[in-house]
């Protein structure tokens, strides 16, 4: 039984208009299936139906080549807008060429996984009380309200890996596994782009991550991506601040460190993109376990010199350092850590926090659809959610405010707040202002919050409980 196919566009030759497709890869620009995407979009179908965690970086061989060619009819994604990018796939949206469904990063995989399973569908609490949910089934389960979400199944999917035998069994590294498996399990036809293919015994039994049942051809890479020079968000360095009152705030990196003091020691925690993966700067040797939606558990520092794993990075595409017993695994894994209770913390970037704790971080004004990721999964399954953002936006508006006006992340689940000003936690229904930046006021910290606070008879300094 070989699956080994001699080219990418062999192997796409079948692949017609109207097609639905999965294709993997993770953030901007991480272990795409560039040599297929690539023949796919020089075979020029039209009308396809992609099912994706995002398009990936304009301007490189990702999935937003197919955007490029006009060649998506449907987008299904947990990222169809970044900060900062204004994409091709974002004008086609915009002016009706291209359809789009939203969905949060756990949801599509267990999906997938639904799908690749023979299972109809399932219930979730996720999304609950946010625009996602509406118009989907809603039923109860001992109390609490779970969403109806429908199993998905695919045509093709289009996959990345690193070795692969001829019978088809694959085998990832590090943090790479990611939707691979449960994109390769929905799909009708898994075709797995691999770095090296080699004869049937030379992977035993046990390194064997997705056994060959599920794939159905395979061919070499010939289209890799530079991982050198991956491209990363735009980002503010760690140590820019903010002035508000003609005063510098804390840095970037001191509402991180200040963060990370929140965590208690034994804890596992998951820090979402964007400033919170900061705070992993800041643990330090301490027994704290972070745990990243690719499928890391036990990283550490972001890497900032030259040398790095391309396979070992967080949620944010950050390359990152390994600790003593950490794990690697898929992202269905990853998010049944996630909703199942088993994250102490997590610590997630936001738009807006309302007074009663609700959380808007995924959509902004002016954005097509918006960047969901994992954030809706992490909400309603961590014991605490702690929220990290500057105290304004750009245009010096609150971001803490009596109610969020903004499209919901989850309703009433933020227990702690760090700004670049303050540190609030919420008792009940209402937040409490307990830390301020040293060189503030009082007043001017609540002339800037939109929110009722309460104040208690003593404030303490932010820097003092570093």
């Amino acid at each position: 039984m070989d699956k080994v196919f001699p080219t990418p566009a062999a192997a796409v030759e079948d692949v017609e208009d109207g097609a639905s497709i999965g294709v993997a890869g993770f953030g901007v620009a991480h272990r795409f299936p560039s040599s297929l995407v690539t023949a796919l979009h020089e075979k020029g179908v039209k009308g396809l139906t992609v099912y994706c965690n995002g398009l990936g970086q304009p301007g490189y061989p990702t999935a937003h080549l197919l955007a490029d060619g006009g060649q998506i009819a449907h987008l299904v994604t947990c990222f169809s807008a970044r900060p900062g990018v204004v994409s091709e796939a974002e004008r086609q949206i915009k002016s009706g060429q291209m359809t789009l469904e939203m969905v949060p990063q756990g949801t599509l995989v267990e999906r997938m996984r639904a799908g690749g399973a023979g299972l109809a569908g399932f219930y979730t609490p996720v999304a609950v009380g946010t625009p996602i949910a509406e118009g989907k089934d809603v039923r109860y389960f001992d109390g609490r309200p779970y969403v109806l979400e429908r199993a998905i199944t695919t045509d093709f999917a289009l996959i990345r890996a690193h070795r692969a035998d001829r019978m088809g069994n694959l085998r990832f590294r590090g943090g790479s596994r990611n939707f691979n498996v449960s994109f390769a399990k929905a799909a009708r036809v898994a075709i797995a782009e691999v770095d090296e293919i080699v004869p049937v015994g030379t992977l035993g039994p046990d390194e064997i991550d997705l056994p060959g049942v599920f794939v159905q051809r395979v061919v070499r890479s010939v289209v890799q991506m530079d991982v050198k020079n991956l491209p990363m968000r735009p980002s503010r360095p760690p140590d820019s601040a903010r002035e508000y009152f003609g005063k510098r705030a804390l840095t970037r990196a001191e509402i991180a460190r200040r963060t990370a003091r929140l965590l208690p020691d034994g804890a596992v925690v998951n820090l979402g993109a964007g400033l919170p993966n900061l705070v992993s700067n800041h643990v330090g040797d301490r027994p704290v376990v972070l745990h990243s939606e690719n499928g890391i558990l036990n990283y550490g520092a972001i890497i900032s010199g030259p040398e790095f794993d391309p396979d070992v990075h967080d949620a944010s595409g950050y390359f990152v350092t390994v600790r003593p017993g950490a794990s690697f695994f898929d992202s269905v894994t990853s998010f049944e850590i996630a909703r199942s209770g088993r994250l102490d913390a997590v610590v997630l970037g936001a738009y807006q926090v309302g007074a009663n704790g609700d959380l808007a971080n995924w959509a902004a004004p002016g954005m097509v659809g918006g960047g969901i990721g994992g954030a809706m999964d992490l909400a309603v399954g961590a014991r605490q959610v702690i929220v990290m953002l500057e105290h304004t936006d750009s245009r010096g508006r609150p971001k803490l405010v009596a109610r969020c006006d903004l499209p919901l992340t989850a309703p009433r689940c933020v227990d702690v707040v760090v700004t670049d000003l303050a540190l609030l936690t919420r008792h009940g229904d209402g937040f409490q202002l307990d830390e301020v930046a040293r060189g503030f006021t009082l007043e001017e910290v609540l002339s800037l919050t939109d929110m009722p606070v309460t104040v208690p008879e003593r404030v303490g300094v932010m820097q003092d409980s570093w």
